[in-house]
């Protein structure tokens, strides 16, 4: 059969002499007939030109990703496209910037500044204690149970007074590697300063309970006892009231807790069934301020179940990656800010983001908690006092920046000698139950442990 021949037109004739030869153009072999399946002279090969077609002889096309030509003015198009993708990118940069600075003025404005404590401390720098181990921090944390504004509803409101139902003593290391948690009862007996009432006057230096100086002199007042009772120097301090705490427990949608037995305490509106349950806003705010519904109703007992509750917080807050997630971060942090009072060292969201920064890496299991060594103050039961050495053993780990341990109360650690857990007494901190060998120099004193939780153990094991 013979083979097909193409209907493209013949290429064009060459204008030169018959016998002048075309320069550098080799002889041409003897044609052998048309090849199948080669193209033959004169058709379009895959780039949609001919073999006759010089260049220039045609304005070039460009081929489309599925080979057909493209007009010659697709390359404008392409660069119009390109502009205009650019400016939409910016654009969409611009706002989304405008948006995260938006946010970050909010939640920065939501921080209320104690400039009053500042100037109150100022003036009586000389006599505070002097800084603590380099790049260590410790920050007192003051829960208020004022009833003005929104909070009227937990109480009277005797014209805006406040109290500090809560204190702790925060340590963050140096290393950052570990932080301890302190709380001071609020019943402890202690050298209360004279302090800067509100209305101008001032108050006398005293011999009274612990969170007389909240009530009296704020802030300021409290850090100063702290101080004179601990020779602990107070870097920053941060007060958080009711509904700031409620909000708080519902940005980590809330916190789990495990009951032994039902709880039904009529003055903190709180009634719960025994048993592992998630507790929110109002009913995390009865369980943490409750005495009544628990135990003995001791105050004793409420601090070990708030530390508790706040070992469990921070728990959640860590293994939902609440710090590493900025959806599920801005709820915490607008709740948290709207609710705190600081210090000018404090007031801002990039330093407070500096402090959480420094925290994160902290494992839940040296986040620790533990009540300062205390026991009923000997001429009135219902208050407490100090226990010595053990107390000023503990101040001075955190003066030093030194470790320690806790251990829940009841181990057989914990109780050897004299029944140490029950007053908070550290082991080998009193002379009892010591394993330190006196006889050997170069054996290192071993940490103190007393009596407490961790973060990573949290209310249900």
């Amino acid at each position: 059969m013979d083979a097909d021949v193409t209907d493209s037109p013949p290429p064009a004739p060459d204008h030169r002499a018959e016998d002048e030869p075309r320069p550098d153009t080799p002889t041409p072999p003897e044609p052998a007939g048309p090849t199948e399946g080669a193209p033959t002279e004169g058709a379009p090969t895959e780039a949609g030109s001919t073999e006759a077609d010089a260049p220039g002889d045609q304005p070039t096309a460009t081929a489309t990703a599925e080979g057909e030509p493209a007009a010659p003015g697709d390359g404008n198009t392409r660069r119009h496209w390109l502009r205009w993708t650019a400016l939409g990118v910016s654009f969409l940069v611009l706002a989304a910037a405008g948006t995260g600075w938006w946010f970050y003025k909010k939640l920065d404005n939501n921080i209320r500044t104690d400039t009053t404590a500042a100037a109150e401390l100022e003036r009586y720098e000389k006599e505070r204690p002097p800084p603590g181990a380099d790049n260590a921090q410790n920050l007192l944390l003051i829960g208020s149970d004022s009833r003005a504004g929104s909070n009227s509803r937990y109480g009277r409101d005797d014209g805006g007074s406040q109290r500090s139902d809560t204190t702790i003593l925060l340590h963050l290391a140096a290393d950052r590697k570990s932080a301890t948690a302190v709380s001071l009862p609020r019943d402890l007996m202690a050298d209360v300063p004279d302090c800067l009432k509100q209305d101008g006057t001032r108050t006398k230096a005293r011999f009274a309970q612990f969170n007389e100086a909240f009530e009296v002199g704020g802030a300021a007042c409290t850090i100063r006892t702290v101080e004179k009772l601990t020779g602990i120097r107070v870097d920053h301090h941060m007060v958080v009231d009711f509904s700031g705490f409620k909000d708080m427990v519902d940005a980590v949608d809330g916190v789990e807790v495990c009951l032994k037995q039902p709880v039904d305490d009529r003055q903190a509106h709180l009634k719960l069934p025994a048993g592992r349950q998630t507790l929110h806003g109002e009913q995390a705010l009865g369980f943490v301020r409750a005495r009544h519904g628990f135990g003995d109703g001791s105050d004793t007992e409420r601090m070990d179940r708030q530390q508790q509750f706040l070992g469990s917080l921070v728990r959640k807050v860590q293994s939902n990656g609440v710090l590493l997630n900025p959806t599920r971060l801005y709820p915490v942090l607008d709740a948290m800010t709207k609710s705190l009072t600081t210090d000018p060292g404090l007031n801002s969201l990039k330093d407070l983001y500096d402090l959480v920064r420094g925290m994160r890496g902290i494992p839940t299991d040296k986040v620790q908690f533990l009540t300062v060594p205390r026991r009923p103050y000997t001429y009135d039961t219902n208050r407490d006092e100090l226990v010595q050495p053990a107390a000023r053993v503990l101040f001075q780990q955190l003066r030093d920046d030194r470790p320690l341990q806790v251990a829940p109360a009841g181990t057989t650690e914990q109780n050897k000698g004299d029944g140490n857990a029950r007053t908070g007494t550290p082991e080998g901190a009193d002379g009892s139950a010591s394993d330190d060998k006196p006889d050997d120099p170069v054996s290192p004193s071993p940490a103190p442990t007393y009596p407490g939780s961790n973060a990573a153990v949290g209310m249900c094991g």
